[in-house]
């Protein structure tokens, strides 16, 4: 039982360290050979998991063989485009102008109901609004709307608008993010006086803050909390 437990938390731990490596993606992200180097690792350390008669190195040494292949197969790519395309391929443009494109739709395997279906989902349900249409390596389709069908901007009204930072969490499930403090240039003392403005004393009852670039705080307070105020 104990055997089992620490062959188990062992794969865990080297599976984990191996998907970390290999980057931060969504399943729906990965790159052909990518998905595959997960599904088979995946496989290889169940087998080991399941079957406490097989050597814990039968499962370990084929897995680290796989990231080093995934890390030398993505460093070619980065080296080399003409590697890349063979290793991940090319992005297919199944629209151009408004007009599908058939020969690509029909290489890529990829139904016209398929198509209307993705841009129904990115709310474009007219092919003929499509400058492109182009799936990409991963399975992911880009779509590029023709310019007098795109949302209009600020700039195209000539219209000046200030700086908008990426908010920083102050404050998540009543604790402090003491980094983000020091990247905001406040500290505890001023968000715990911002919070006494709307009579919160206790830091543990925010369930979340954030401070915008203009310096504005925003904030909720857990469930219970809330329906005491």
């Amino acid at each position: 039982m104990i055997v089992s437990f620490l062959r188990t938390l062992i794969l865990y731990l080297l599976v984990i360290t191996v998907m970390r490596i290999m980057g931060k993606r969504q399943i729906g992200e990965l790159q052909p050979f990518e998905l595959v180097v997960a599904i088979m690792i995946s496989e290889l350390a169940a087998v080991p998991m399941q079957n406490t008669g097989i050597p814990l190195m039968n499962g370990i040494i084929p897995i680290l063989t796989l990231l080093i292949a995934q890390i030398t197969f993505s460093f070619i790519g980065l080296k080399s485009t003409k590697a890349r395309a063979i290793i991940c391929g090319r992005p297919s443009v199944l629209i151009e102008n408004g007009k599908l494109k058939e020969p690509e739709l029909r290489k890529e395997m990829f139904t016209i109901n398929d198509l209307l279906e993705q841009l129904r989902i990115k709310n474009i349900p007219n092919i003929a609004d499509v400058e492109f249409a182009i799936l990409e390596t991963n399975g992911q389709l880009s779509i590029i709307p023709k310019s007098q069908k795109r949302p209009v901007t600020p700039e195209d009204l000539n219209i000046k608008t200030a700086y908008e930072g990426t908010p920083l969490d102050i404050i998540v499930d009543g604790n402090i993010n003491r980094d983000n403090l020091k990247i905001a240039k406040l500290d505890e003392h001023w968000i715990k006086n911002e919070l006494e403005k709307f009579k919160i004393s206790n830091i543990k009852d925010v369930l979340f803050a954030s401070l915008d670039s203009s310096g504005n705080l925003y904030f909720q307070l857990k469930e219970k909390k809330r329906r005491e105020h």
